[in-house]
């Protein structure tokens, strides 16, 4: 920008006003298109997209009404999941720092043996500037408790 500016000097010593008006077009026009891409660029062609946080939910064998895929967006809310406020509204409630909230039951957990049904849901995505990629199923009381605490993101069952 400087070596314009100075370009521009030059040229009223040596050209007059019609130099000077070429110049500051030019000056003028390379500010404008160092510009212009920052502003008519949309989100989306720069990799933003939407922005949030984004998951895909899609459960298997819950029953009529609740099979199905659904997308889910926080952050601003949205997507069409059949409760899209209350599935962020408790995902942000359970969201700890350190926390994987989308965690498998832990190896060697001592769980009870009853079944829950044979649904299944598997939930991937990004959520909280994290991926996810979370298998759910009801086969014990300790996946059981697993899906219920996922309620409303997961269908409540019984």
């Amino acid at each position: 920008m400087g070596s314009l500016l100075s370009g521009v000097a030059g040229r009223v010593r040596r050209g007059g006003l019609a130099a000077v008006t070429i110049a500051v077009t030019i000056a003028v026009t390379a500010v404008a298109s160092a510009v212009v891409p920052l502003i008519a660029v949309p989100a989306a062609a720069l990799g933003q997209g939407r922005g949030g946080d984004h998951l895909t939910v899609v459960v298997r064998h819950a029953g009529a009404g609740r099979d199905g895929t659904y997308e889910l967006f926080c952050h601003p809310a949205g997507g069409h999941h059949p409760d899209v406020r209350g599935a962020c509204r408790k995902l942000d409630a359970q969201t700890r720092w350190g926390r994987d909230l989308f965690a498998p039951v832990p190896p060697g957990s001592i769980c009870s043996m009853i079944s829950g049904g044979p649904a299944t849901a598997r939930v991937t995505g990004t959520w909280a500037g994290r991926p996810v990629d979370a298998s759910y199923d009801r086969n014990n009381g300790c996946e059981i408790d697993r899906w219920n605490r996922m309620v409303p993101l997961l269908p409540k069952i019984g």
